[in-house]
């Protein structure tokens, strides 16, 4: 991989991030939201909750996201607070791609507001990228609505491009050419790079690296020796507009590790029968996601947090997350005593359990019945406030090895007949029993790192 900075300044890539994304569908829904201080919240609006998206009319007063209710209330009395609606943002995410795709291919979804596109041939000199980037921003207009605004950067590779998409906001469009940099970074924050957050940035700062130019300043072999990795030598050429062959993107899996949902209890729900209706949904949306995908999973993971009293919060630190009664029911790094962002003071356990690769619903809920039974019973672990379902070691459907004798009681028939009456009509329409108090809760989440998919008519 040669060191020398390229000679000719071209971009290779455009990211384009979605302003404030969340509020802006809704400003665009309501039109007498325009203009008003707009936040959108994940779930019940309570002074606790938290903000998942913000205006820049909220912004522009200290409220973003991240933002309690309450803290939110105060700064702005007048705020149009919303409980965020998971299927409008996904159909508006597709909308916004199509507008995009009319005008130049996408090449990578990083996250439900986020897009990059990837310039090819002439469309790579400046002039020509920027006028692709001010027709995205036009067909985003004119084919999804006048309130969403996006910022696009412009780069000689992806890692750059997304840098620069948030270096002006909102509606901006930036680009960083080759013969600028690294001088046209040296003014960002460590934080500003992508992939470096509080934990990284402390890292750095211990290693006597607190600003951009002491960063810039390392050569390759010092940025390995920085990160400790082959993570430091992309970043370095990365920093310097290089082309190291992946474009800042993630390393690509040729599998998906897990899948699974996890949900915040409403206090109807905060009891052991409460959670446990809820867990058994989590499951039954699981394992329908699981055959829509063409996977079969061998492993499952279960994960309760469990609200403290103040008494009880210094009891389990005191004995280091161990109940008196049950012994290391969790591992210590399990039952630390933590804040929740709901403000919630919280102890947590989990268990996973590995079986036959499977994926009809009825072998999957037995599994989860027996890690269930397994959970703690100590005082400290009698209000559950979050259930968390994740099943893992997925296989593709054609590479799970053929069993000699069918599953008892046609279980796979019975799952594809639910399937098929669920994509049909919703995905609660048919299910067992044990869910039904929870039939209603525990709805898909808002997502951040994917976009969501249909299956018949709901998104999951």
């Amino acid at each position: 991989m040669a060191d020398a900075l390229p000679t000719t300044d071209l971009f290779t890539h455009l990211h384009i991030d979605l302003n404030s994304f969340f509020a802006s569908v809704e400003q665009q829904l309501h039109p007498e939201y325009r203009g008003r201080p707009t936040a959108v919240v994940g779930g019940p609006i309570a002074d606790t909750a938290t903000l998942i998206a913000a205006s820049y009319e909220c912004k522009a007063v200290g409220v973003k996201t991240g933002t309690k209710v309450g803290e939110a209330r105060t700064k702005i009395p007048e705020i149009i607070l919303v409980n965020g609606n998971h299927s409008v943002y996904a159909e508006y995410s597709h909308k916004i791609s199509a507008a995009v795709e009319r005008v130049c291919p996408v090449a990578h979804t990083p996250s439900i507001d986020e897009m990059v596109c990837e310039l090819m041939g002439r469309e790579r000199q400046p002039p020509a990228a920027r006028k692709i980037a001010l027709a995205i921003k036009q067909a985003i207009k004119e084919d999804v609505g006048e309130t969403l605004n996006c910022s696009i950067g412009m780069a000689p590779n992806r890692y750059l491009a997304k840098i620069a998409s948030d270096m002006q906001k909102p509606d901006g469009l930036i680009g960083l050419l080759p013969s600028q940099l690294p001088r046209a970074i040296a003014h960002l924050e460590l934080r500003d790079l992508p992939g470096v957050g509080a934990r990284t940035e402390e890292r750095l700062n211990a290693k006597g690296i607190r600003t951009m130019p002491e960063l810039l300043a390392l050569d390759r072999n010092g940025m390995h020796t920085l990160w400790d990795s082959v993570w430091g030598d992309r970043l370095y050429h990365w920093l310097r507009g290089h082309d190291t062959g992946d474009d800042g993107a993630p390393v690509a899996s040729d599998l998906q590790k897990s899948l699974g949902h996890s949900h915040v209890l409403g206090p109807e729900h905060r009891s052991q029968d409460g959670a446990w209706a809820v867990a058994h949904k989590l499951l039954h949306k699981a394992a329908m996601r699981l055959r829509m995908e063409h996977f079969h999973a061998a492993s499952m993971a279960l994960t309760i947090k469990y609200s403290l009293t103040r008494e009880q919060a210094q009891a389990v630190s005191s004995r280091g997350g161990y109940s008196e009664d049950e012994g290391p029911a969790v591992s210590p790094a399990r039952a630390r005593v933590k804040k929740h962002s709901s403000g919630i003071t919280q102890t947590g356990w989990g268990m996973e359990a590995r079986f036959r690769h499977s994926n009809d619903t009825l072998t999957l809920l037995e599994v989860l019945r027996g890690l269930w039974a397994q959970r703690p019973n100590g005082a400290e672990h009698q209000k559950p406030f979050f259930v968390g379902v994740t099943l893992r070691n997925l296989l593709n459907d054609e590479d799970v090895p053929q069993r000699l004798f069918a599953e008892p009681g046609h279980r796979t028939e019975l799952s594809a007949t639910m399937d098929k009456l669920n994509l049909k009509y919703g995905h609660t329409t048919l299910h067992f029993a044990g869910m039904l108090p929870a039939r209603e809760s525990a709805p898909t989440r808002i997502a951040f790192t994917q976009i969501p998919v249909r299956y018949g008519v709901d998104y999951m």
